[in-house]
C-alpha cells in the first residue's frame, strides 16, 4: 500500500510541481528579525480556514428558510452531538478573525509598512477587513432569533437615512419593504457564497503581493523608504542577512496559531456560542437588540448621536474614513518608518483606540434602551416603609417603571435615576411628571387609579438622601 501510494505522489508531484512551488514559498527569505509583532496576519489567515471548516460543517445542518432557521439552530445547540461547540467554535474564530485583523492593520500602520512598495498591500488588505465585517455582519441575521431580526431592522433604518440612495440600499439590504424570509435568503447568499468568493479573490491577491514585494523589515530610526533605491537595498540586505521563511520565522506563526485556536477551543466548549434569543417576532417590543461586540461601538455611537445629523454621519463618516485609508500609502509611500520618528501615528491609533472601547462600553451598557429583563427592587433597596410606600414600590416595577429608571443599583438608565428623586422635586412635583408624561417619557394619567398614583408618589417620596449610609444603598 505504502508503495502504491508513492507512486501515486510521485506522479501527481511529477504532473502539478506542487512540492517544488511549496518548497520555494518555504525556503524565500524573509528580514531577519521578525519578531512577534508579525504574527497577527498568519493567525488572521489561520481563523479564516477554521471559518471555512466550521462553517460548512454548519451548512450542513442549518436550513435557511424563515419557518425552519431557528428551529435548526436549536437542533444544532441542544441535540447534535458537539453541534454547541461547533457553533462556539465558528463564533468565536470570527471574533478572533476580526480582532486579529485589527492588530495586524495597527502594526502595520504604526510601522509605516504600507510604504513603497507595498501600497497595494495596505489597500487590499483594507477591502478584507470590510469584508470580513460585512461576513460578521450577515452571519448575525442567520441566528434568526428576536435580536437578530431588530437589529437587522435598525440597521436597515441607518442605511435608509443616506441621502438619496437611503431607500433602494434599505430595500436591497432587507430584500424588500419589510424583514421577511426573502431577508433570511439573502443575507445567507451574501454570507456563503457572494461575500466569500470576493474575499478569496482579495485575499490571494494579498498573499501575491506578500511573497512579491517580501515581508517588510523592521523599521529603524534613521531608515527612510526611498522608492527609488529601496528594491535594490531591500534585495541585498536579503541576500547578505536574510533567513529562510520556514523555519527561521515560521515558526512564531505556528506557536502563535496554535494558542490562539487552543483558546478559541476554550471559549466555545466552557463559554459556548451566543445564546439564541426568543423566536423571531417583529411585532415584540421587550428585546434589546445588539450587534456582536465588534459592531457594537458603531451600533452606541448612532444611538446616542443627535438625530438631526444622524444622515450625514451614516453616509459622510464611512466615506471620509474609505478615502482616509485608501490615501495613507499613496500621500506617504515614502520616508520615516519608525513609529519614534512619527508620534502622529502613535497618536492617531490611541485617539482611534480610545474611541472605539469608549462607544464599545456605552454599547454593553445600552443607556438609551429599557432594561426589560430588572428584577423587582429587593429588600436591601427598599427596607421596611408604611404600607402605601411599599405598594409604591410594587408598582414602581410592575408599572415598568424600572426598565427605565434607576433605584439604587436596580433598573434601567434611559430615564433619570430615581434614587434620590425626594431630594429634587417635591411630592406635587412628581405628581404632575408622572401625570403629564415629559418628552421621552408617556403621560401615566390615563394608566394609574388614584389610589394607584399616591402609593407611587408615596414610595419616591421616600428616595432621598438623609445621611452617609442611606447614600451608599
Amino acid at each position: 500500500m505504502e508503495k502504491i501510494l508513492k507512486k501515486i505522489w510521485i506522479w501527481f508531484d511529477d504532473r502539478s510541481g506542487l512540492s517544488e512551488v511549496v518548497s520555494s514559498l518555504a525556503k524565500h527569505k524573509v528580514p531577519p528579525n521578525v519578531n512577534w509583532s508579525y504574527v497577527f496576519g498568519s493567525a488572521t489567515l489561520f481563523c479564516l480556514i477554521l471559518q471555512i471548516v466550521t462553517g460548512i460543517s454548519l451548512s450542513l445542518l442549518y436550513q435557511p428558510a424563515s419557518d425552519t432557521a431557528y428551529q435548526s439552530l436549536q437542533y444544532i445547540s441542544n441535540v447534535v452531538p458537539l453541534g454547541s461547540v461547533l457553533r462556539g467554535l465558528h463564533y468565536f474564530g470570527a471574533s478572533g478573525m476580526i480582532l486579529l485583523m485589527g492588530i495586524h492593520m495597527i502594526r502595520v500602520f504604526v510601522t509605516a509598512s504600507y510604504k513603497y512598495p507595498r501600497e497595494l498591500s495596505w489597500i487590499s488588505g483594507v477591502f478584507l477587513f470590510v469584508l470580513t465585517v460585512f461576513m460578521g455582519f450577515t452571519g448575525q441575521l442567520l441566528r434568526w432569533d428576536d435580536a437578530a431580526i431588530w437589529t437587522t431592522s435598525l440597521a436597515a433604518e441607518q442605511v435608509g437615512r443616506v441621502p438619496l440612495i437611503g431607500d433602494t440600499l434599505a430595500h436591497f439590504l432587507m430584500a424588500g419593504k419589510t424583514i421577511g424570509g426573502e431577508t433570511l435568503t439573502r443575507f445567507f447568499s451574501f454570507h456563503v457564497f457572494f461575500i466569500p468568493a470576493i474575499l478569496f479573490g482579495f485575499l490571494g491577491f494579498h498573499l501575491y503581493l506578500v511573497i512579491r514585494n517580501g515581508i517588510s523589515e523592521p523599521p529603524k530610526i534613521n531608515r527612510p523608504v526611498d522608492p527609488t533605491t529601496y528594491r535594490s537595498w531591500y534585495e541585498k540586505m536579503l541576500e547578505k542577512r536574510g533567513v529562510p521563511f520556514w523555519p527561521d520565522a515560521a515558526w512564531k506563526d505556528v506557536v502563535f496559531s496554535v494558542l490562539a485556536l487552543a483558546l478559541i477551543i476554550f471559549l466555545a466548549i466552557y463559554v459556548g456560542p451566543k445564546q439564541l434569543g426568543g423566536p423571531p417576532d417583529p411585532a415584540s417590543v421587550e428585546v434589546t437588540p445588539k450587534p456582536d461586540w465588534y459592531l457594537l461601538w458603531i451600533f452606541a455611537m448612532f444611538a446616542l448621536m443627535p438625530p438631526e445629523i444622524e444622515s450625514y454621519v451614516i453616509f459622510i463618516g464611512p466615506l471620509l474614513v474609505g478615502i482616509v485609508l485608501f490615501l495613507i500609502p499613496l500621500i506617504a509611500n515614502a520616508g520615516e518608518r519608525s513609529p519614534f520618528k512619527r508620534p502622529w501615528s502613535m497618536a492617531a491609533v490611541i485617539a482611534i483606540i480610545t474611541f472605539v472601547i469608549s462607544f464599545w462600553r456605552m454599547g454593553v451598557i445600552s443607556p438609551w434602551v429599557p432594561a426589560f429583563k430588572t428584577e423587582p427592587l429587593p429588600a436591601s433597596v427598599v427596607p421596611a416603609i408604611n404600607p402605601a410606600a411599599a405598594r409604591g414600590a410594587d408598582l414602581f416595577y410592575t408599572k415598568r417603571c424600572q426598565y427605565c429608571h434607576k433605584i439604587g443599583k436596580y433598573g434601567g438608565l434611559k430615564g433619570p435615576d430615581l434614587s434620590t428623586v425626594a431630594n429634587r422635586l417635591t411630592p406635587d412635583q412628581i405628581t404632575i411628571r408622572i401625570v403629564n408624561g415629559s418628552k421621552e417619557m408617556p403621560a401615566y394619567g390615563g394608566f394609574l387609579t388614584d389610589k394607584e398614583l399616591d402609593d407611587l408618589v408615596a414610595f419616591l417620596k421616600t428616595r432621598r438622601v438623609r445621611n452617609k449610609a442611606s447614600k451608599n444603598k
